[in-house]
């Protein structure tokens, strides 16, 4: 059953960005992340005729959207897959290109409530962290078989961990006494090496947060969303859905991001603002054929939830929302030429 309270972010003004690009006879929209389904419930009351296809990662996510998305019957088709295999997808569903896509990155507040799913660490759960339950390795893994320079190395790059060095040569400390099975122990050996005065604002302990979108200084939260983007090779991933995204738009569709963390929205950035200018050295008094931009920024920066979402959707507090158009054919985001 999909839970009735989920909130999806920024909902008007994706659906606002996303529908002009779905008003065309045939058109498809895509959503990469759909989770449970509320931005593209959305986006299919508002726009009466395109075709969704639904992506996710974590089948209990699917599950639910398969249920929120019922009404819609055969508009809607919703398939077991990570969004950097848009392309593969696109294939099997028999379509080759989109008029509108988005990419609601990071965790639900659903998936963080799910003791099962081991992403909080504001309780003792078992350290899983898997967005994907079915495969691969867990956080438990990461933790106790990686050596210490790589897992400082995962804390500083993933987590912008202050006390990445500190805290990774703690963990293999102690996990040489006893592997780390739950949160609880992590987060106990974290606060052990954190410096007391550099966790001034966290949160109260008993509330429930994602790493990525607590607003205060618990001690774990950088830890925890590193160790959670390296489980879900997320940053990778991220790297090859955007450009192969704007590979599968057509001209004038749309593409919509919202980013919960700097490591996100830098990416996201750097492709749109790459794609938004010529594909030559700077200088170059002309720009020759197939090297135009390919993309139009739709967002003067990144924009952010207002006040009374983030009243009424604490979630919403650290999106930044970026979306951009595709003007021209021709040039691949991907490399290469059309």
């Amino acid at each position: 059953m999909y839970p009735g309270g989920h909130t999806p972010v920024l909902r008007e003004r994706v659906v606002a960005l996303l529908v002009p690009a779905l008003r065309r006879p045939g058109s498809v929209a895509v959503d990469a992340t759909v989770g449970y389904g509320g931005h593209a419930e959305a986006l299919l009351q508002a726009c009466p005729d395109p075709r969704l296809i639904g992506i996710d990662r974590d089948p209990e996510a699917l599950a639910a959207a398969r249920e929120r998305l019922a009404k819609f019957g055969d508009r809607v088709e919703l398939v077991h897959a990570v969004y950097d295999e848009l392309p593969r997808v696109l294939e099997r569903c028999g379509v080759d290109h989109a008029d509108g896509i988005i990419f609601d990155l990071g965790l639900s507040s659903v998936q963080v409530d799910n003791p099962a799913r081991g992403f909080a660490y504001s309780r003792d759960v078992p350290l899983d962290m898997r967005m994907d339950p079915t495969t691969g390795k867990t956080a438990a893994d990461v933790v106790n078989t990686y050596p210490v320079e790589e897992l400082a190395r995962i804390l500083k790059e993933y987590g912008e961990e202050r006390y990445a060095r500190r805290i990774a040569e703690a963990i293999v400390r102690q996990r040489a006494a006893e592997p780390f099975t739950t949160s609880g122990r992590l987060v106990e050996v974290i606060q052990s090496v954190v410096p007391a005065q550099s966790t001034t604002g966290r949160k109260p302990s008993g509330r429930t947060e994602s790493p990525e979108r607590a607003g205060g200084g618990h001690p774990a939260r950088r830890t925890f969303q590193a160790l959670r983007i390296e489980v879900n090779r997320e940053l990778d991933a991220l790297q090859r859905a955007v450009p192969a995204a704007v590979d599968a738009l057509s001209v004038g569709g749309r593409l919509v991001v919202l980013a919960y963390h700097s490591l996100e929205d830098r990416l996201v950035k750097r492709t749109f603002a790459a794609l938004a200018r010529p594909d030559v050295p700077e200088g170059l008094p002309d720009v020759p054929p197939g090297r135009e931009p390919i993309l139009r920024l739709l967002t003067r920066g990144a924009e952010k939830p207002s006040a009374e979402e983030i009243a009424a959707n604490p979630r919403a507090s650290s999106a930044r929302l970026r979306a951009a158009e595709r003007i021209r054919a021709g040039r691949r985001a991907l490399g290469g030429s059309a």
